[in-house]
């Protein structure tokens, strides 16, 4: 079946680049704009990892904003990992989940992490990365 106004979908297969899929991921768009409310500038530091874990969790209480929050943490927990440490890169499991593979070989599940951060504060987004950076 060939619909002309959606193109030839089945041309292209695969994944985009991995510069594409990281610029995707690093969106963070939630999560940038509450860190840009509490003056926290998010620069893909490690240090702006820290900063992110002195803010207030004053989205703790609504269901919908932890979630997505939690994801957003979790992307840009990854966005910092692959930016900074060497052979770190994006990949995408089976199921859709993003995840981090060092160049251990080790995969890091960064959305867990980011959902972990976001409804509890623990553990901290810094001592994630710190953990990671040393592997």
């Amino acid at each position: 079946m060939n619909i002309p106004f959606l193109g030839n979908r089945r041309r292209k297969q695969g994944f985009p680049d991995p510069e594409g899929i990281a610029e995707l991921l690093a969106e963070c768009e939630l999560l940038r704009s509450q860190a840009s409310r509490a003056g926290v500038r998010l620069d893909d530091s490690p240090a702006s990892l820290e900063a992110l874990d002195q803010l207030v969790p004053g989205w703790r209480d609504d269901e919908d904003t932890l979630n997505w929050l939690g994801n957003d943490a979790g992307l840009y927990l990854g966005t910092v990992i692959v930016r900074t440490v060497p052979g770190a890169l994006w990949e995408i499991r089976s199921d859709g989940q993003p995840v981090v593979r060092l160049a251990s070989g080790r995969v890091f599940d960064v959305v867990e992490s980011g959902h972990a951060w976001a409804s509890s504060g623990v553990p901290e987004l810094s001592q994630l990365y710190a953990e990671v950076a040393e592997a």
